[in-house]
């Protein structure tokens, strides 16, 4: 029984306010418990695997042409992203800048002015909540078994042998192979696999690349120590599957739960504002009860019902190629085939939703208080889309927004018509909308918002002797954690 709960469902006076009582019932008709990582195992920072993980989470060695980390879009300082709407990963101005003032730099590879990687870079946050499926269109996922995970390099639908053990270490192998984020263009005779072989080479010190770096002992005596063999060689310890399951080690450990809704859910009705509350049951509560029906998507203690919607987000940006002009993203339907999948993406997590922005799987909402009046009627938001929110350069095809989401709208109609698994209309109004975002922010781990606490998932600078570690800063040469 969670604390508080049994009173506060019995009535007003003194066991609390309606809508308390009204809330702790929709909690408890919700079954939530304010941690989506209970019951799991979490890496500690501390750990030695998660610390040499770390390592190689912000190192650019693991990038092909060693220009780009895993960190250069998911900073945890950035809300375990990088700020921006669309990522740029290889071939930037300044490789080391990250966040706002990135830019492609005019001579490298396939420039256009604007951002390079079509969709947002998704939190790294909390990634071990997701049981189902990685990326905005599910391209990583578990099929058949709980261990069994499916990857375009095994074509989605059979298992990937390679896939490794979990989501999060599954998911580190593949920005590692994309010429856009980490492997770059000077490469491209590889295919995914020898990629990744080839970067676990230069690190060990063997193979192709063997003597791109000066020092590999770096490298080897971390992973004797977090693999418990001090005597093992670079080929036997540094390949492509441990630096996998040491990302996700890394990835697994950013475990971010503790929030003032959890203080609420488990009894304590002062954790979170009126505002907040009246957010919250607007909501849980279905559209026919007066709620905006958030829940009909964002369910459960990861606010995510891990299934693909389409809810006609404004599609701005290079596309994944898809329509006649090759510049829209049909999302989940790349992945399946299915033309009911047609423009769906994966609902996403709200915890600590707050910081994770810009949102939407191409950023082109800017501000919580916007996407949320997306969610209340996407049609409406289309027609009246600000551009003007967008603070990164040269985002391209804003100027045709309109017409490549209208496509997404009339498929979100249709389905409607036809009574498929879509929200309806809740058409919340500018104080309603305040309430939602209120209650959203009530998400917010308190660590997210503190420097000194995300410092733990952050290296010391600089120690790397192959000068290869990427010691982020932002635009004013501000170093984004520890000196």
């Amino acid at each position: 029984m969670l604390a508080g709960v049994s009173f506060a469902i019995l009535g007003c006076g003194n066991s609390g306010s309606y809508s308390d009582a009204e809330l702790q019932k929709l909690i408890l008709d919700n079954n939530l418990t304010g941690d989506v990582l209970k019951g799991k195992v979490i890496p500690k920072i501390t750990d030695a695997k998660a610390q040499l993980g770390m390592n190689l989470f912000f190192s650019k060695s693991l990038g092909a042409d060693r220009d780009s980390a895993c960190v250069t879009c998911h900073h945890p300082m950035l809300g375990g992203g990088d700020t921006l709407s669309l990522p740029i990963g290889t071939g930037a101005v300044t490789p080391n800048l990250l966040g706002e003032g990135r830019l492609h730099n005019v001579s490298a590879p396939h420039h256009d002015g604007g951002p390079t990687v079509p969709r947002n870079a998704p939190t790294t946050f909390n990634m071990l909540g997701w049981k189902h499926a990685l990326f905005h269109d599910g391209r990583i996922e578990h099929i058949k078994s709980e261990h069994g995970i499916s990857t375009p390099d095994s074509g989605y639908t059979i298992v990937d042998p390679l896939a490794t053990a979990n989501l999060a270490s599954a998911q580190s192998r593949f920005p590692i192979s994309s010429p856009e984020e980490m492997k770059g263009f000077n490469h491209e005779d590889k295919d995914n696999q020898a990629t990744r072989e080839y970067v676990a080479g230069r690190i060990g010190g063997y193979g192709e690349a063997k003597d791109e770096l000066k020092n590999t002992g770096y490298w080897l005596k971390q992973f004797q120590t977090a693999l418990a063999k001090p005597q093992g060689t670079a080929q036997e310890l540094i390949t492509e599957q441990n630096i996998a399951m040491l990302l996700g080690e890394y990835e697994n450990s950013q475990a971010f739960t503790s929030n003032s809704w959890k203080k609420y859910v488990h009894g304590d009705e002062g954790a979170i504002s009126e505002s907040a509350k009246q957010g919250a049951l607007l909501f849980f509560k279905p559209i026919a009860e007066g709620g905006a029906d958030c829940v009909h998507c964002h369910s459960g203690d990861l606010f995510s019902d891990e299934e693909f919607h389409n809810i006609a987000m404004p599609q701005i940006g290079r596309g994944k190629g898809d329509g006649d002009e090759a510049i829209e993203d049909f999302g989940r339907y790349r992945v399946t085939g299915k033309e009911e999948d047609m423009y769906k993406f994966r609902t996403p997590s709200l915890l600590n939703v707050e910081v994770t922005g810009p949102w939407g799987h191409d950023g082109a909402y800017t501000s919580l208080e916007a996407i949320v009046k997306h969610m209340s009627n996407p049609k409406e938001a289309i027609k009246n889309y600000d551009a003007k929110q967008l603070t990164q350069i040269g985002i391209q095809n804003v100027d045709k927004m309109l017409i490549n989401t209208t496509k997404a709208i009339a498929k979100l109609e249709k389905d409607r018509v036809e009574k498929l698994d879509v929200l309806e209309d809740s058409n919340l109004s500018d104080s309603q909308i305040e309430d939602v975002v209120s209650f959203l922010r009530t998400l917010t781990d308190s660590c997210v918002v503190d420097e000194s606490c995300l410092n733990q998932w952050i290296p010391k600078a600089d120690l790397d002797p192959n000068g290869d570690q990427l010691d982020a800063m932002d635009k004013k040469g501000n170093i984004l954690g520890l000196k």
